[in-house]
């Protein structure tokens, strides 16, 4: 979603949330050797669909990972 649209913080109920996932999904894209950057203002058109669900399921994964070691205690 475009920078300064104002409808991606409406549903998260922890504040700060929107800057550690945002941290959380260059990480990724790091990790996947994607070429995108900090401060790229969230525009990767010149990524592939593909990638860019690649990005997304791997931070949906990672989230599910930490949500389960929170329910064991860890």
């Amino acid at each position: 979603m475009a920078a300064g649209s104002g409808r991606y913080n409406k549903g998260l109920k922890v504040p700060n949330a929107h800057k550690a996932l945002d941290n959380m999904k260059y990480e990724i894209a790091s990790e996947l050797n994607l070429p995108v950057h900090q401060g790229s203002e969230d525009y990767w058109g010149n990524l592939s669909s593909k990638d860019c669900g690649r990005v997304g399921g791997s931070m949906v994964k990672k989230l599910i990972t930490m949500a389960e070691q929170q329910l064991e205690g860890k």
